[in-house]
């Protein structure tokens, strides 16, 4: 079903990116869209004017299709009346699963992506009116709604449900691209790799981790950094906040080391407290090592900085490769 996934977001590469709030400004988006794939842009943080703004600053960047990230456990309905009057293409939903949320972008014209982390809920939004479904697989970065590994995941949906299936969680290079299509996936959701990009907006000491991290240094956790969003599980680095809370025995909130402990300050001069969910910028300053550095699994494939226009092509080519030719193994 690619092919009915490319006409679906009118995208030349079934590459989406992820909505990584902080890191994924209207350049990175913008160069995913000119290189031929979808962008998702995170506005779910903004006001219904700052959500106008943040895609008309996108439209100057670029004429292709992109779509708006919206967080359903959060006040959503006027970012979404925002976007259906902006005439915006789609819009992502995610944290949670609200058949009229998806109505209403339908009823507004909007294509509808929706993310899931089990084959129920994929068939719930299938039958509410959704595009395609995302299936987000434990693997992943950031916040992650499910609990099943991508690899068990995307088959399942693929099974449940007669639209297309964008698989996310673990997807940083063509190798996974192509094992994910082999799984039934129509296209893939990337983005690990791309904070690793020219273009992600975060701080330098965030950006060397990733670089020299391991497939083992990530830990998801059900409510380490909590502050700002409560019960929403995550998958972050390894960092000296989470070994401390570790050594203390994993403590619930309200009993964990150095809580309200002011560990930083966004650019704005805000402070950073420590287990707050604030992705680093370039201009914060203190302990970034110690704020919450998200990433996935897959942070193991990335050794170095590129365009993002570069990380698309590549994994494209590579994927296309594979799959064209096969393995040589058996």
């Amino acid at each position: 079903m690619t092919k009915d996934l490319l006409e679906i977001l009118g995208a030349q590469k079934p590459i989406l990116s992820a909505p990584m709030a902080g890191a994924a400004g209207p350049k990175l988006i913008a160069a995913v869209c000119n290189a031929g794939g979808y962008g998702v842009t995170p506005l779910w943080t903004k006001s219904p004017t700052d959500v106008v703004s943040g895609i008309e600053d996108l439209r100057a960047l670029t004429n292709q299709n992109f779509a708006v990230n919206l967080n359903l456990s959060f006040p959503y309905e006027d970012q979404l009346e925002a976007c259906i009057d902006q005439g915006v293409h789609g819009v992502s939903l995610f944290w949670g699963m609200e058949p009229k949320a998806i109505e209403r972008a339908k009823a507004g014209g909007l294509v509808v992506l929706v993310s899931v982390g089990c084959a129920a809920e994929a068939k719930v939004a299938a039958d509410a009116g959704a595009d395609i479904v995302v299936a987000q697989g434990w693997e992943a970065g950031g916040h992650v709604w499910g609990q099943v590994s991508t690899i068990a995941l995307v088959p399942a949906v693929v099974d449940a449900v007669d639209i297309p299936v964008v698989a996310a969680g673990g997807i940083a290079d063509g190798r996974s691209m192509a094992a994910a299509m082999m799984l039934g996936a129509s296209g893939v959701w990337v983005g690990t790799r791309l904070l690793a990009s020219e273009e992600a907006t975060i701080h330098e000491t965030y950006r060397a981790r990733l670089l020299d991290a391991s497939e083992a240094d990530t830990q998801w956790s059900h409510d380490l950094y909590d502050v700002d969003w409560p019960d929403a599980p995550h998958r972050a680095l390894i960092n000296s906040t989470s070994r401390v809370w570790q050594e203390a025995g994993s403590s619930a909130p309200g009993k964990r080391p150095n809580e309200n402990q002011v560990i930083g300050h966004r650019p704005t001069g805000e402070p950073v407290v420590r287990y707050q969910s604030y992705t680093p910028l370039p201009e914060t300053s203190g302990e970034v090592e110690a704020m919450s550095l998200w990433a996935g699994q897959s942070v193991a494939q990335i050794r170095e900085i590129s365009s993002t226009a570069q990380i698309i092509e590549e994994i494209y080519q590579e994927a296309k490769k594979l799959l064209k030719h096969g393995s040589s193994i058996l």
